[in-house]
């Protein structure tokens, strides 16, 4: 162990358990281990899916859903081998929804609704505990505008 994390553990003043929660729950690896979030996971994981065709792709692992586009692309005079369109993680007490549009054109920030608004924390992460269908509406409404705009740019 190193000296700098030896010296935080001192600094935090609190028991410090690597891997694990005091729960049992492993999120090193962002495992699904909440039973409460999977639902949410795999609601949010079907309005994801149907923009798997063709580009982006779709990577996946335990607890994480990640779209990428493999199209070579250049966004401020770097070229680039892929990119971001959206993601979801399951972190301790919430899914992030990562939704990457955002950064691309910032506008579409002005189009969320404020159910939307709320959860976001952060630039481009959402975190939702809870999903209704008017939050499942406005994700799937955003999913549509971010898509347009990667398609307009011609990043997918």
């Amino acid at each position: 162990m190193s000296k700098a994390v030896k010296t935080a553990k001192k600094k935090a003043g609190k028991k410090f358990s690597e891997g694990k929660s005091e729960t049992g729950i492993k999120y090193s690896d962002k495992s699904i281990g909440q039973p409460e979030l999977v639902p949410i996971y795999e609601e949010l994981k079907k309005l994801l899916v149907p923009y798997e065709k063709g580009h982006p792709k779709a990577m996946q692992a335990a607890g994480q859903y990640h779209l990428i586009s493999n199209k070579e692309v250049e966004i401020a005079g770097r070229k680039r081998n892929d990119i971001y369109f959206a993601s979801l993680l399951v972190q301790k007490g919430y899914i992030g929804f990562y939704y990457i549009p955002v950064y691309a054109n910032p506008e579409i920030k002005k189009d969320l609704k404020p159910e939307l608004l709320k959860c976001l924390k952060g630039k481009s992460c959402f975190h939702i505990k809870k999903l209704d269908d008017e939050l499942r509406t406005q994700i799937k409404d955003a999913l549509k505008v971010g898509h347009s705009c990667y398609e307009k740019r011609g990043w997918l």
